[in-house]
């Protein structure tokens, strides 16, 4: 690692992270988010917008009074507006009081905002861009200037817009961090366009905020590390507005593991894929199987001679240790694997199995068996670990049905409510209870999590984030067998399970209890 250059990360989650759409923070999960990006090591967590809505500002309040341990918290605003000194401005006046050492401004570097979204002369602009960081600066606070379109403004009037980074360099700005707020740029523009301002000689540090339009939020942030840029703008799994900003658990894995730079310890950064399913679960948003690094999808193989290959050497298919991010091999298990895969599976649950012993063929035709009547264990690798429990006598019951009903019932008013009873026996103790749902499998799944929560509390922290069903043989009719897989998360992990039937809601049974187990399972190990 080189130690002795820094690339600094500045992450937005919590503000420009909250624009994605179905992410709606509470004031406790902008809390929880930001003092786990402070524990994993972010150098900067930008907290929110303080004069535009209550929430963001009791959120600076509350860590008036509770510090973070080492992160610096920031607030985020605007340049003063137009028809206001800065003197009066009250988004300025909101930044000041919030109490924190760095504050974060945008303003106008596109000629084409400056006439017509603020609708005010180029030079009126530069002042407020001037006068709004000197005013700041007289409050005791360290700037960072977010250069707003920056580049869509430079291919436009390259002139004008390297005079607002002139006029926000002047008045005090610590950090001028050019921004592709479109997210429209190619990285070789940003590139070129780069090299042109560093021979100005107007910084020789600078930061970049980027957007996702085009899929290029990462590579056009990090193609510039080597020109300088030592600030890094993102968020948490790339959430943000329209397609996302840049995905800072990417940044980091690539600065550190690829691009040998010093962005957080090796301790912290082996939690990097627990950090990411802690966001999305905060964020209720589904865990993306093929993110890089802490993806499920990341270091799984499927096809026999990729497995053969990994087992003798991992860096045949595996550009890094996945132990590094906090990840783990996987070896997908369906009717097209060997025993060789099979063998490397039942490694990854810590049992030893001898690919020619009679227990292992057993296995791999029980496998091979139940994939041809429906089962699919490559999406269901979760029912596929449970299998391989039972098999080697290790699997242990943690409760069991006595029966269910699910009733479905059409009111007057054209409602449709679902309502499932259940009687589960955990132990020694019987549990009848009753819950309503959306639909007949999440009235199920509520009932069955609702009778289990009092001997089992970490069902708590998981959720159900997918459900699919399939026909699989379409001649046969409303008969016709169904498969149905459920994809659950917690804030560590996603799993899938699979149950199969001529019932769609007995196969749904099946999935919920595989995936309740599962979830008891791994948390009994810790």
């Amino acid at each position: 690692m080189n130690k002795s250059k820094k690339v600094f990360i500045y992450d937005t989650t919590l503000r420009d992270g909250s624009q994605t759409e179905g992410i709606s923070y509470s004031l406790q999960d902008k809390i929880n988010i930001a003092k786990r990006l402070d524990d994993f090591g972010f150098d900067f967590i930008e907290g929110g917008w303080p004069y535009s809505n209550p929430k963001d500002k009791d959120f600076f309040d509350y860590f008036k009074k509770h510090p973070l341990k080492a992160g610096k918290l920031v607030p985020f605003g605007s340049t003063a507006h137009p028809s206001s000194s800065v003197q009066k401005d009250k988004n300025l006046i909101a930044l000041v009081e919030s109490g924190t050492e760095y504050v974060t401004i945008f303003g106008k570097s596109w000629d084409l905002h400056v006439k017509e979204v603020l609708r005010v002369g180029l030079k009126d602009n530069l002042r407020i861009i001037s006068q709004s960081i000197k005013f700041l600066r007289k409050n005791g606070k360290k700037i960072f200037y977010d250069a707003e379109h920056f580049f869509d403004g430079y291919k436009n009037n390259p002139s004008y817009a390297l005079d607002t980074l002139k006029a926000a360099s002047q008045a005090g700005a610590q950090l001028i961090v050019l921004c592709d707020t479109n997210g429209g740029a190619l990285p070789w523009e940003i590139k070129n366009i780069v090299k042109e301002i560093k021979k100005k000689k107007l910084f020789t540090a600078f930061g970049m905020h980027c957007h996702n339009d085009l899929g290029l939020a990462v590579a056009n942030s990090l193609v510039c590390v080597d020109d300088g840029c030592t600030h890094i703008q993102g968020t948490v799994n790339g959430y943000g507005e329209r397609c996302g900003n840049t995905d800072l658990i990417t940044v980091i894995g690539v600065l550190q593991l690829k691009m040998n730079f010093c962005v957080v310890s090796e301790p912290n950064l082996s939690q990097l894929s627990h950090l990411s399913h802690f966001v999305s679960e905060v964020s209720n948003m589904v865990h993306r199987d093929n993110y890089p690094f802490v993806g499920r999808s990341a270091f799984a193989h499927k096809a026999g001679v990729h497995v053969d290959a990994v087992r003798k050497n991992p860096l045949a298919y595996e550009h890094i240790n996945p132990e590094k991010v906090g990840a783990a091999s996987r070896f997908i298990i369906s009717e097209l694997a060997g025993k060789s895969t099979l063998v490397a599976k039942a490694k990854e649950l810590a049992y030893e199995l001898d690919k020619k012993s009679p227990q292992a063929k057993k296995i791999h035709s029980l496998i091979q068996k139940m994939e041809s009547q429906g089962y699919q264990f490559e999406a269901a690798e979760a029912s596929f670990k449970l299998l391989l429990h039972k098999e080697f006598k290790q699997h242990k019951k943690f409760f069991d049905l006595m029966g269910f009903k699910v009733v479905v019932e059409k009111r007057e008013d054209g409602r449709l409510i679902s309502e499932a009873t259940i009687k589960l026996k955990i132990g020694d103790k019987l549990e009848h209870t009753a819950s309503e749902g959306d639909g007949p499998v999440n009235a199920l799944d509520n009932a069955l999590r609702k009778a289990l929560v009092k001997f089992y509390p970490s069902l708590t922290s998981m959720h159900l984030t997918d459900f699919k069903v399939r026909v699989l043989d379409e001649k046969g009719g409303t008969a016709a067998k169904v498969r149905v897989l459920i994809e659950s998360q917690d804030e560590n992990d996603t799993w899938s399970t699979v149950g199969l039937s001529e019932n769609v809601i007995e196969a749904s049974w099946q999935a919920l209890v595989d995936s309740v187990e599962y979830k008891l399972l791994k948390d009994n190990k810790k």
